[in-house]
């Protein structure tokens, strides 16, 4: 497997924890699927029985196709797999189809192209600092963030449980993040641009990749104080990348800007027209804002303080534009570069448009890499992580899998927890008492909102409180470790400021 190697004495134990995973991948295969099962299963009959010209026309379905067009045509490179299991999931009348077939294919497709995934935990995991290795094969940065990614329980939810690909869209996006850290920019930037023609959230944190792109790479050389210099610039790296972005671009949008159709696509995969807040309230700072105007409107406040103060636009991508240390941050180099991409993520997840909660793994996923280096980063991590993970809690409202998302969120929340405060064990406390009591809160939240709501009579009237309590209590700690990450952005005194970028 391509894990060997990675440790002196052969990598073997990668090779355990990625056939590890993958088996139990396996068993959540009868488990709930959400309707983003009937949304994928839909994408792969429209690919695979119409023309390219009604891709993104047809409706006979609600769930029409809004990714970009890569992902378009990976779902009809599946599809085309699909036809060996049960041709009748590929007509597009044949709506909320789901046999036997068509559950262990969908399923059993995840777990497969999941192995894009091991192999760019892999990669990252060369690009980890090993100075603060133990001993023991179980105290080293390696083997605790390989942990913390392949058995990410967020993932595992919303892949193996809920449903979706985001393993395979996250695993280009970890192995373009180690690509730049091993210096091999422009591979790094070629998979970061295909990755944006699979799923456009990934806007998000483009800001960041262009920023250290520029700095990194167009500029070629530093003072000795580390700041650039500025007639070290290559335009000739600087074509050579945007012409990467083009091409790239072009193959994705060319077919559909021949047939004059690009505005359609757009309108896909743009909606403005859904309202700020999803259904379920992503737990963020319009959570929070939403909670407040909730309480003034039942004292009669809200025209007054916030009549007019909901915006009318998205500001998630001005928001990571506009930070004001991105620039500075992102000369510090690969670490740098993490931090500000992990900004860019949380702050369009705190600010944005209509946000989804499981785009907080967008935040998640990569704080893992910083939080196996430094104590600071490793208590952010827990906080956002396990605050971000119980968030994603709701998805799962079958009984049969309420033991399961609390078995493995613990699972895996101990091992966070146990492990980390093991690799730091010669530094500060990762959480302070506020922290600590804010975090056991998380438990009986958990109690009140599956076991004594139901039997209470708000059951009927009130049946919003258990997600309510649970969007706004989730908003408090995701809101603190966003607060706190920005402000280490801000203080940390510069490290590892070279000659050569």
């Amino acid at each position: 497997m391509a894990a060997t190697g990675i440790a002196k004495g052969g990598g073997g134990w990668f090779s355990a924890l990625a056939l590890g995973v993958t088996l139990l991948k396996c068993l959540l295969i009868p488990t709930y699927h959400s309707t983003d099962f009937e949304v994928h299963r839909n994408w792969l009959a429209i690919t695979h029985s119409l023309p390219i010209s009604q891709w993104y026309y047809e409706a006979t379905s609600e769930w029409t196709l809004d990714y970009p067009p890569f992902f378009a045509w990976f779902e009809y490179a599946l599809s085309h797999v699909a036809k060996h299991f049960d041709q009748e999931m590929l007509n597009v009348h044949n709506l909320n189809y789901a046999s036997a077939k068509t559950l262990l294919f969908q399923r059993f497709s995840v777990i497969f192209t999941d192995a894009l995934f091991v192999y760019a935990v892999h990669e990252c995991c060369k690009c980890i600092d090993g100075k603060k290795a133990g001993k023991e094969l179980t105290e080293k940065p390696k083997f605790i963030l390989s942990v913390l990614l392949l058995w990410n329980f967020g993932l595992l939810i919303v892949d193996h449980i809920h449903f979706q690909y985001n393993g395979f869209l996250f695993g280009l996006m970890l192995l373009s993040i180690a690509r730049l850290l091993q210096k091999r920019h422009m591979e790094g930037a070629f998979l970061f641009a295909v990755l944006l023609h699979f799923k456009h959230i990934y806007l998000y944190v483009a800001p960041a990749y262009g920023i250290y792109l520029l700095r990194s790479y167009c500029f070629t050389a530093n003072k000795p104080d580390g700041s650039v210099r500025w007639n070290s610039f290559s335009f000739v790296r600087l074509i050579s990348l945007g012409l990467i972005v083009f091409l790239v671009s072009a193959l994705s949008l060319g077919p559909f800007l021949a047939l004059n159709q690009l505005p359609q696509v757009f309108s896909r995969l743009f909606p403005f027209k859904r309202g700020l807040c999803h259904a379920y309230w992503a737990p963020n700072f319009w959570a929070l804002y939403n909670a407040l105007d909730k309480v003034l409107s039942v004292i009669g406040c809200n025209d007054k303080w916030f009549g007019s103060a909901v915006p009318t636009h998205s500001p998630s991508l001005r928001d990571s534009l506009g930070h004001p240390h991105l620039h500075s941050d992102c000369h510090l180099g690969s670490r740098g570069f993490l931090r500000c991409l992990i900004l860019c993520a949380l702050s369009s997840f705190m600010f944005g448009w209509h946000v989804h909660e499981k785009a907080i793994l967008l935040a998640v996923l990569p704080m893992s890499l910083l939080s196996v280096e430094k104590a600071g980063d490793a208590s952010i991590f827990l906080i956002l992580t396990t605050t971000g993970h119980y968030s994603l809690f709701p998805l799962l409202f079958t009984a049969p899998e309420l033991p399961i998302k609390i078995l493995l969120m613990l699972l895996f929340t101990i091992y966070s927890i146990s492990s980390l405060k093991i690799l730091f064990r010669k530094e500060k406390p990762l959480f302070n008492w506020m922290e600590t009591f804010y975090l056991l809160g998380l438990g009986p939240l958990e109690v009140f909102c599956e076991f004594v709501f139901p039997f209470t009579s708000w059951k009927l009237k009130y049946s919003f409180i258990p997600l309510f309590l649970t969007s706004v209590y989730c908003a408090v700690g995701i809101t603190y470790a966003w607060f706190k990450l920005y402000v280490s952005v801000l203080t940390d005194p510069p490290v590892g400021k070279t000659k050569k970028q």
